[in-house]
């Protein structure tokens, strides 16, 4: 009888939970270790496009998703007053059974996933870090911080955009920030907005909105970024607010929502894009680890999700878990992530810049490729 083979993934996170769902439905052992005792449940609002959630079917959980998020085909443009200047229609990437566009609570996707990673059977240690000690052609010896050691066949580096098993394994790049920086909050969702508002210009680059349930939606200012040492946590609700008054219409009653400095997020943006390989030996990054961009085109949790489908197909093919294979994921990937992070920091650099870019042509260029499977 065939030996089960075995891999450990780093990091609960989208593409870790994704790509445990999705090996252990093909019988793989996984072991899953998460370094935040919470299993990362924080956060405010997600934007899901198509491609982002046909992987989300693929992986059993789209009734779920649907039935708490918020799905919508089209983007407004506003100007800051709310006046509504331009809605278009977006584009069904990821098919046309599936919405253009769905919003959700990040807490509750977490949730989803986590969940089904538990229904899968994998092996789940939370609060719990790992330490690549030795590898071989043929497994990965790793220690855990709770005292025990383990041997894989493969090891997935999912833990993020400062991944430490990234530099562990010798790939040195590091994010770089861009200059810009983005004030996020949930919110109660005013009655009227059934899709996702930009306003250019104002006080910050953008502000936008995007419904994340029947209730809810998350709001959020894209400005240069700032020390953020010179900003007091406490302060952040206030600081939001003041930003938020250069906008108008449904900015008026998200403003006057924002008032708990605990639930507004202030984070730069940064850019990663691993080139050359995304594996070292046994030890293959996905997600974060590997690449991040700017939210600007809300493509960064669907091209985490793609990496754990790509790679997920590639490890359940039959073929050898070898370099061949491991090259093959990063070949598959590297084009269509490099299509999405340069035109996501090409959108954010005319910005800074105050140069009036074709936005809407390069989305729309962009979306032509992601529609295809990747």
């Amino acid at each position: 009888m065939e030996r089960q083979r075995s891999v450990l993934v780093v990091g609960g996170g989208t593409s870790g939970n994704a790509m445990t769902v999705l090996l252990r439905r093909a019988g793989i052992a996984v072991d899953l270790v998460e370094i935040k005792p919470d299993w990362n449940v924080r956060g405010s609002g997600i934007t899901l496009q198509g491609n982002a959630l046909r992987v989300l079917r693929e992986i059993g959980v789209w009734d779920e998703v649907r039935e708490h998020g918020f799905g919508f085909d089209s983007l407004g443009l506003t100007a800051p007053d709310g006046t509504v200047l331009h809605v278009s229609e977006g584009i069904r990437i990821g098919g046309d059974d599936l919405p253009a566009t769905l919003g959700m609570q990040r807490p509750v996707l977490q949730r989803i996933l986590t969940e089904a990673v538990q229904a899968s059977g994998a092996s789940i240690r939370l609060g719990t870090t790992a330490e690549i000690l030795t590898q071989d052609d043929n497994g990965v010896d790793v220690r855990f911080s709770d005292g025990t050691a383990g041997r894989y066949d493969l090891v997935v580096a999912a833990d993020g955009l400062n991944s430490p098993t990234r530099a562990a394994i010798g790939i040195d790049d590091k994010p770089e920030p861009t200059g810009m920086a983005i004030w996020r909050t949930p919110a109660p969702r005013p009655a009227g907005v059934e899709r996702s508002d930009l306003a250019h210009g104002g006080p910050c680059f953008i502000a936008g909105y995007t419904p994340t349930s029947k209730d809810t939606i998350y709001a959020y200012l894209v400005e240069p970024n700032r020390d953020r040492t010179t900003i007091p946590p406490e302060s952040y609700a206030e600081e939001m607010r003041r930003l938020a008054e250069g906008y108008g219409g449904a900015w008026d009653e998200i403003r006057a929502s924002i008032t708990d400095p605990a639930q507004v997020n202030y984070t730069w943006f940064d850019r990663l894009l691993v080139e050359g390989s995304w594996h070292r030996g046994r030890v293959v990054l996905v997600g974060d680890a590997a690449h991040c961009c700017p939210p600007t085109m809300a493509q960064g949790a669907a091209m985490s999700l793609e990496d754990a489908w790509v790679l997920a197909q590639l490890l359940t093919s039959g073929s050898a878990w070898d370099e061949e294979l491991l090259t093959r994921y990063y070949e598959r990937r590297i084009d269509r992530v490099r299509t999405v992070v340069d035109a996501s920091l090409q959108i954010g650099q005319w910005q800074l810049d105050g140069v009036r870019g074709d936005v809407p042509g390069l989305i729309g260029a962009t979306s032509a490729v992601l529609k295809e499977l990747p």
